[in-house]
């Protein structure tokens, strides 16, 4: 006895394509860990704005004092004395990386000494050490020049010394790090081109080692802009000691640290943003597309918008 199979005829619809699908009801997944967490958060600064509402903080003292000549000349010294510090450590930290990279031991040594003495001692020793360098070497002699030390290590100078100095240690490693990171085969191919190591290092592996130097040496710089404010221990006049100075005469010591707190992070703010478009031009070459700025993404959701409102 044969079995017997039901054929659907030729041309006809399938019983299971007649019958319209049932819709699918999505049931979102509660995450009540999530509004514990922001309810948790929100009770925190809730309790510290009460705090600070309570306190005997003079707060129409911080608008008043925040745009004080005094406090803009300190802005000033602080931007520069960062800027100048950060140059100083950037010209070190390529020079000492390559140093450390060399096949000379002598050089690498020197290298890898200066990046473990500097590295190892804190910055508000270093600046102290420049500052009191009187007290060893009352005068200043190289044989064709001669003064006082006193005259020569100026608040300035001790700053910069301290700070660049430093700075130029935890550059070159971050450069030694962007170095390493480009194939050798780039470095081959350039030998066997007939360019000097010299060229190859400044036209092939540095601009390739950007990409890896970029990021973190932006972060360096924005620590730079916070670590300045050590340098009123050298009596330099940055925004820090400004605002200390004002509150010696006004008695307004927290509302002073209030309004250099608040320049720094405007500072901090206005160069992340730089960093940011920095790290972008230099990704270019690693990313097919890059990624939409927040502006972009911004005009992007407002044209949306623009679209929606007129189909409505």
């Amino acid at each position: 006895m044969s079995d017997k199979i039901d054929k659907v005829p030729s041309g006809a619809t399938p019983i299971a394509d007649q019958i319209p699908p049932m819709a699918i009801k999505a049931i979102p997944v509660r995450h009540f860990g999530r509004w514990i967490s922001a309810l948790v958060v929100i009770a925190v600064l809730a309790g510290l704005t009460y705090a600070f509402s309570q306190g005997n903080v003079r707060w129409a003292t911080v608008p008043d004092k925040l745009f004080d000549p005094s406090i803009l000349t300190g802005l000033r010294n602080t931007i520069y004395i960062s800027v100048a510090s950060m140059a100083l450590g950037l010209v070190l930290g390529v020079l000492f990386a390559v140093m450390r990279l060399s096949k000379n031991p002598v050089t690498s040594t020197v290298a890898w000494l200066y990046i473990w003495f500097f590295r190892g001692t804190p910055v508000y020793v270093q600046l102290l050490i420049w500052f009191n360098l009187a007290l060893i070497f009352p005068i200043f002699n190289i044989g064709f020049y001669r003064d006082e030390m006193t005259d020569v290590m100026t608040p300035f100078l001790a700053a910069l010394l301290g700070l660049g100095l430093n700075e130029g240690a935890y550059m070159a490693e971050i450069v030694r790090a962007g170095i390493q990171s480009v194939d050798e085969g780039q470095t081959e191919a350039s030998h066997a081109l007939g360019m000097s190591q010299a060229k190859t290092m400044r036209r092939v592996v540095l601009p390739q080692a950007m990409r890896v130097i970029i990021p973190p040496s932006g972060n360096e710089f924005i620590n730079m802009l916070k670590t300045s404010s050590l340098v009123v221990a050298v009596q330099y006049q940055d925004l820090l000691r400004s605002a200390q100075d004002i509150a010696a005469t006004s008695f307004a010591v927290m509302e002073m640290l209030i309004v250099a707190s608040i320049w720094y992070l405007a500072l901090t703010s206005v160069f992340s943003v730089g960093q940011y478009y920095l790290e972008r031009r230099y990704a270019r070459g690693s990313l097919r597309s890059l990624p939409p700025t927040p502006l972009q993404r911004l005009r992007a959701n407002l044209n949306m918008f623009r679209r929606s409102e007129v189909a409505k």
